[in-house]
């Protein structure tokens, strides 16, 4: 499987932060003085007060932009940190990469001292509510299926922790996999395709076959006589959850 040394030369050009989720972010991080990031990527949401970002790949640190925090190669299963190192770690869109889950998460909570925050999916809900994989793309969605952990086992492995939605605007600059829900056209394009690991690892000659029936059925108009009442919501919940977890 492709990583981010591979697939991350452009990833800083579709994955901006959009500001309505970093707001809820934020706010989940709470009152806390210091943040780690762990898979930090090009550092997406991360607040002011973070301290530090910890992320495997050169390619992703390198398109940190500058007065970032400081970045270490590293990876969630052997955080470089000692015992209770900050106040609060925040993990996002990023536990469906690691190798070893339950150790991840257990690092997690040995690096915080007050809070953890994890931003994930919930691949049902996913699958069910979002006409892409759904209808087109179901290669991805199986793909998906490999990798997701349920919130709830999620939920288990932080010793417990509060669950949010988190609803994604239909204008959503944060280029993931399902921020152009209301923009179907923007799938058609190789660059936003590969921000989007789903895409991007599941591979074209998986997709291509369901990205032609959506071509065509935007050059037709089939798209949007299917999802006429898509078209006049500002905001829709597929699936993606904020877990917070006070320790």
């Amino acid at each position: 499987m492709a990583t981010y040394d591979e697939l991350g030369a452009t990833y800083a050009r579709t994955r901006r932060p959009d500001p309505r989720i970093a707001a809820q972010i934020d706010a989940a991080l709470g009152d806390v003085t210091d943040v780690i990031n762990v898979g930090a990527g090009t550092g997406s949401y991360e607040p002011p007060r973070t301290v530090l970002a910890v992320e495997p790949s050169r390619v992703m640190i390198a398109q940190r932009p500058p007065g970032s925090a400081p970045a270490v190669q590293g990876v969630a299963e052997h955080l470089p940190l000692r015992d209770d190192a900050t106040d609060a770690v925040m993990a996002l869109l990023t536990v469906h990469h690691w190798t070893g889950l339950a150790a991840g998460i257990r690092e997690l909570r040995r690096v915080a001292r007050r809070r953890v925050v994890v931003l994930t999916w919930d691949q049902r809900i996913f699958r069910e509510r979002f006409w892409l994989v759904r209808d087109y793309l179901p290669k991805a969605a199986a793909f998906d299926d490999t990798r997701a952990t349920p919130a709830e086992r999620l939920i288990e492995l932080l010793g417990g922790a509060r669950q949010e939605p988190v609803p994604v605007p239909h204008d959503c600059v944060d280029g993931f996999a399902a921020a152009y829900w209301r923009r179907p056209g923007a799938y058609l394009d190789p660059q936003v395709r590969a921000g989007i690991s789903l895409l991007a690892q599941t591979g074209d000659d998986a997709i291509a076959s369901g990205l032609a029936r959506l071509a065509d059925d935007l050059a037709t108009g089939r798209w949007h006589a299917r999802h006429a009442e898509l078209l006049t919501r500002d905001t829709i919940d597929v699936g993606y959850r904020l877990l917070v977890a006070d320790l």
